[in-house]
């Protein structure tokens, strides 16, 4: 018995009891699903709700009444062996070993969806991170938000929601002249201009324009700068969607600052923001009012000589947003952000949208490498290149992935490094790669789960301590999914990798799949067998909404 199947059965008790008269309720009060959760201590049951609190002041009723109402239908539920009412009316659900064991043949079946839930279906969501300026390469400093923000973009969809992963590209403003001057100079033999960008990754750029354009340096600086700032701009740009493809981030959407200034959207912006009456205009410049919406003070979007600031292409950026049917914006900004909040929300306010439910700013703390060195290419900064070659992607990836946003992170290499149990990626891809060899040594052994075209499975038989603790733990991945996504938290499910990995070896210790020496083949053989798949199939489903592998072999 899945949560989920546990969740419909409590449901259809609700409804037949209100059917019969035990229970004064609508039927819109009742849920089509019915939360389930682990308790804390696993001898008050396996499963426990606190359906009877939510619903009995609604049902004009006492909670623990509820509860015994609840507590007769459930206990006669086939797979249910016991049901207790906890507190002022919890209710402790134990389901029996048979119900219990075929979760690990649901999961089978399931694949690759096992996990996966509609609990933000129809939600349609713009998610953008990372978008570094196309001035350089991507380096620490972007490093946690792209492995975030890919996998929060993947728990989220695991979830039904349909999202958009975005990359702002900042491509219009002086830092893009300060960058074509800093590729000229290099192209010319010069020193860095003042301002500029150092690094022999410029050098490179160079390079490449010169590869592209021959005779670049026969031209006037005047005439050379627009044709330097649009080739290196375009290396540049391929060079980070390159990382972050290395990386394994993927974006759906690479949505250019300069194509809005082209299009006349700031304009736009400021006409459609007018109109709602929040624009004014003072000392010669353009306003938003941005204190009616909680901002700590009003915002410029045209200065007073007619230039449009940063601010202003935000709006009109967001907007953008707004018009191609997000009606949720996520931005995930970094740690130097947190006066970015007040600000776009006071935007989408003005744009008419609800701050609390149109926009949500997740803003993630400063991540270090003990030990990482400085690029010699990039000059003052480490490169996420250098940390992928030097780390490897899945150590990175996941070690970024396992914490929350807000918590300030320093990586430490050599534990990373470490193939032991000390080292949380290694300690749950080692247990997804000794859960493949532990079948494939069993196949080999004449072990297989299916018998003359007939699945050969008996629940009943995982009765084992550490079989009941392993499919726990594979039940609650699906809720951990859901709240993950929820709360915009993967470090749930990294964390409970670690947990069912745990598990698994415990139980890869006690119990053995294949017999031994010239032991006949039983279903209880077969039966574990599907339960190491089972534990197979979450730990690949978790570690790829992380982005990182799953390996077959250590």
């Amino acid at each position: 018995m899945t949560p989920e199947e546990l969740s419909l059965a409590i449901s259809a008790c609700l409804k037949d009891a209100v059917t019969a008269g035990e229970i004064a309720l609508a039927a819109a009060d009742i849920p089509d699903s019915v939360r389930v959760e682990r308790p804390k201590n696993r001898d008050h049951g396996d499963w426990a709700t606190n359906i009877a609190l939510q619903l009995a002041k609604t049902a004009g009723t006492n909670p623990r009444q509820l509860a015994g109402l609840l507590s007769a239908r459930l206990a006669s539920i086939e797979g249910v062996s016991a049901v207790d009412i906890a507190g002022p009316g919890f209710l402790n659900i134990t389901v029996d070993a048979a119900a219990a064991g075929a979760l690990a043949k649901a999961i089978v079946e399931a694949g690759p969806a096992y996990g996966t839930n509609t609990a933000l279906a129809g939600r349609t969501v713009n998610m953008e991170f990372v978008s570094a300026n196309p001035t350089g390469p991507l380096h620490i400093g972007h490093t946690r938000w792209a492995a975030l923000g890919d996998s929060i973009a993947r728990v989220l969809r695991a979830s039904g929601a349909d999202v958009t992963a975005e990359y702002y590209i900042n491509d219009a403003g002086s830092q893009m002249d300060v960058f074509a001057h800093s590729v000229l100079s290099r192209l010319h033999g010069r020193g860095v201009p003042e301002g500029g960008y150092p690094g022999e990754y410029i050098a490179d750029l160079g390079h490449e324009v010169l590869t592209q354009h021959p005779d670049i340096r026969e031209l006037t600086d005047v005439a050379a700068l627009p044709v330097i700032r649009g080739a290196a701009y375009k290396a540049q740009l391929h060079d980070i969607q390159q990382t972050l493809a290395e990386f394994g981030v993927e974006f759906d959407v690479f949505f250019s600052e300069q194509e809005l200034h082209d299009a006349g959207a700031i304009a736009d912006a400021v006409a459609r923001l007018r109109e709602q009456g929040h624009v004014y205009d003072d000392g010669g410049a353009v306003w938003l009012r941005t204190t009616d919406f909680g901002d700590d003070k009003d915002r410029v979007m045209i200065r007073a000589n007619g230039e449009p600031t940063y601010f202003a292409a935000d709006a009109a950026y967001y907007l953008s947003k707004k018009d191609r049917g997000f009606t949720e914006k996520i931005y995930l900004l970094g740690a130097d952000h947190h006066g970015y909040i007040n600000r776009l929300k006071a935007i989408a306010a003005a744009a008419g949208d609800d701050p609390e439910v149109n926009i949500e700013v997740l803003i993630g703390q400063l991540v270090s490498v003990n030990g990482a060195k400085l690029s010699k290419r990039a000059g003052n900064i480490i490169e996420l290149k250098d940390l992928i070659s030097w780390l490897g992607k899945d150590a990175v990836r996941y070690s970024l992935a396992r914490f929350p946003a807000d918590s300030p992170l320093t990586l430490d290499p050599e534990l990373l490094k470490k193939h032991s149990n000390e080292n949380p990626v290694f300690y749950v891809q080692y247990a997804h790669a000794r859960s493949r060899g532990a079948a494939r040594n069993a196949v080999a052994a004449g072990v297989e789960r299916r018998v003359e075209g007939e699945d050969a499975f008996d629940a009943s038989l995982l009765d084992h301590a550490t079989e009941n603790e392993l499919l726990s733990h594979l039940g609650s991945y699906p809720s951990i999914v859901a709240k993950a996504a929820e709360l915009r938290e993967p470090h749930r499910v990294a964390r409970h990798l670690e947990v069912i990995a745990g598990a698994y070896h415990r139980w890869y210790d006690a119990c053995r799949i294949a017999p031994l020496g010239e032991e006949a083949i039983t279903d209880l053989n077969r039966t574990r067998l599907w339960l190491n798949d089972a534990t197979s199939q979450v730990l690949a489903n978790g570690l790829e909404l992380l982005g990182v592998s799953a390996p077959e072999r250590m």
